[in-house]
């Protein structure tokens, strides 16, 4: 069973009776008639609606909506309750991505495009499948906006992580990386700047490859292939494969 929370008299915390909950909803209102602590989320709140379970809000929102038991909305201001409970359900899943690592705008807006798709899923008691709709696009854009206002995107940082982090010791040609950051949405005048102020170069990259791979690659015509398909020229090939035999 949930758990109540909240201080009674902030938040008139009463059942409402039920002649009182099917007067206001023929009355074409629909009342607050319960607040509940989420089972599995301790941070978010059960919303009742008219006697029956509405939707859910993390604790922030149902104090900035000054959300209380008794309160009367009319369908339109449920149905933009509605639109923040996705909102904030949507919004802590991508700051949680973002926490991960560093990413750029195009994979955070592919990370929320996917989640407006319609996701088939099997119920775990009965082993039957439902379909699981996806959030409105509105959240979509609204999620992305704010991320990027609160600097939680950011192409620059991203690209600068990228450069400093990706195969660091295994070693990366410059043109991979490059084929990399533009492949995440970064621009060509981001990725130039990134790199022009970056330490890393194909002559100390390509003996960092070399190093790891000399073993696994005896056959040298088979080394040269494999570095070529790393993005490096040839002639930074012969001559770090010269410096070697050297």
């Amino acid at each position: 069973m949930a758990l109540e929370i909240f201080d009674h008299s902030d938040f008139e915390y009463k059942k409402i009776k039920k002649s009182s909950q099917e007067a206001t909803f023929k009355d074409g209102f629909f009342i607050i008639t319960d607040i509940k602590q989420a089972v599995k989320n301790q941070n978010r709140v059960n919303i009742f609606v008219n006697g029956k379970y509405r939707f859910s809000l993390d604790i922030f929102q149902l104090t900035q909506l000054n959300i209380k038991i008794g309160t009367k909305f009319s369908k339109t201001e449920i149905e933009n309750l509605e639109q923040q409970s996705e909102f904030g359900k949507l919004y802590a899943l991508a700051l949680n991505y973002c926490l991960m690592r560093p990413h750029s705008k195009k994979e955070i807006s592919d990370y929320l495009w996917r989640k407006t798709l319609n996701r088939k899923l099997k119920n775990r008691k009965t082993g039957e499948f439902y379909e699981k709709k996806g959030v409105s696009k509105i959240s979509f854009e609204q999620v992305l906006s704010r991320l990027i206002e609160k600097k939680y995107i950011d192409d620059e940082k991203f690209a600068k992580f990228w450069v400093e982090n990706r195969n660091q010791r295994k070693g990366s040609s410059i043109k991979k990386l490059k084929s990399e950051l533009f492949s995440k949405g970064i621009s060509s005048d981001i990725i130039e700047q990134v790199l022009s102020e970056s330490n890393r170069n194909n002559e100390d990259e390509i003996q960092k490859i070399i190093a790891k791979k000399a073993k696994r690659y005896a056959d040298e015509q088979k080394l040269i292939a494999y570095l070529a398909r790393q993005g490096f020229s040839f002639d930074e090939i012969k001559k770090a494969i010269s410096k070697e035999q050297f």
